[in-house]
């Protein structure tokens, strides 16, 4: 082995942008910092390329976080095509644009939460009414009106007529909102496990002529990636949301670009701690593809990462 590249101090002083201090990372040596500044390199080709097809997946978590300002505005300045992700981010999303969540303490007595009747999501505090009630209480009334156009939808469409739907000062902060004013797709597989899931299952009892098929979604999925020239990734944690995005981009050849952010264990085995490198064997990664793996909380890293991005691409 050949030693070549030196470790260098960081130098704040000479980083007056965010951008300019990531890139320091891929030089500092810095554990996890090195594959901030890898990461953000992948991801500067990735949204650079106008032959690529970026997909970005989450799971729903960080929605209700601040964290969904970032991702909405990924949507809003159309840096990112196919979205997939869970039933919860429609569900907080949604919420969101009625009602306000609260900054709380992990620490707190989830007893003393329920007798208040507020939900706590990590140091997340959600009361009842601001969730469960408002999303029934705004999301039928919709339904009535898409089910007067047709009985049949897949999960993707009743998405976008939601996002087509909401309304008030609060709407354009909304990852729903957005994607459908700018086209942008989204799929929730599972989506039956969640408030969305359920509010669809709700109307059916009074329509039981209303049917959701999920395989129109595959469809539309299989044809996106096939339509495609090549394809990329941000992945943000694992589950269903990330293995519906290598899933469907293995009958391609694979992803060309890839980067994914993750708290879990490789040790475990699980989806979730699979570094992207394992893709590789499957085809759900290219051989060739620029891509990293880094381990990091998706709230601190994904501002960090997106702004340094946004930053490169308007310069």
């Amino acid at each position: 082995m050949k030693l070549k590249n030196p470790v260098k101090d960081l130098d704040l002083g000479k980083a007056k942008t965010l951008n300019q201090l990531v890139k320091q990372f891929s030089s500092a040596g810095g554990f996890s910092a090195k594959k901030v500044g890898a990461g953000v390199d992948v991801l500067e080709g990735m949204m650079k390329s106008n032959d690529c097809t970026k997909f970005l997946s989450f799971p729903a978590a960080i929605v209700s976080t601040g964290t969904r300002g970032v991702i909405k505005e990924l949507v809003k300045q159309k840096l990112v095509d196919v979205l997939i992700t869970t039933s919860g981010t429609i569900d907080h999303d949604f919420a969101r644009v009625f009602k306000d969540y609260y900054a709380g303490e992990f620490e707190l007595n989830d007893l003393e939460l329920r007798k208040k009747k507020i939900n706590r999501l990590g140091n997340i505090l959600i009361p009842y009414a601001n969730y469960g009630k408002i999303i029934e209480d705004k999301m039928q009334p919709i339904l009535k009106q898409i089910y007067k156009i047709k009985s049949e939808w897949a999960p993707s469409e009743v998405i976008f007529e939601l996002g087509k739907s909401v309304n008030g000062k609060k709407a354009k902060d909304s990852i729903i909102y957005q994607a459908a004013k700018n086209k942008i797709p989204i799929f929730t597989p599972g989506f039956e496990s969640g408030a969305f899931g359920s509010q669809l299952w709700l109307f059916r009892q009074t329509h039981p002529q209303f049917k959701v098929d999920v395989l129109t979604d595959e469809q539309k999925l299989n044809q996106i990636v096939q339509n495609s020239k090549s394809t990329g990734a941000l992945m943000i944690g694992g589950g269903i949301s990330k293995h519906h995005t290598i899933w469907w981009n293995q009958f391609k050849g694979g992803l060309d670009y890839a980067v994914y952010i993750t708290t879990a264990p490789e040790w475990d085995g699980s989806l979730s701690g699979a570094r992207v490198r394992e893709g590789i064997s499957w085809g759900k990664v290219s051989e060739r593809a620029k891509q990293i793996t880094i381990e990091g909380e998706a709230t601190v890293l994904l501002p960090l990462m997106i702004a340094a991005v946004l930053e490169r691409i308007k310069r």
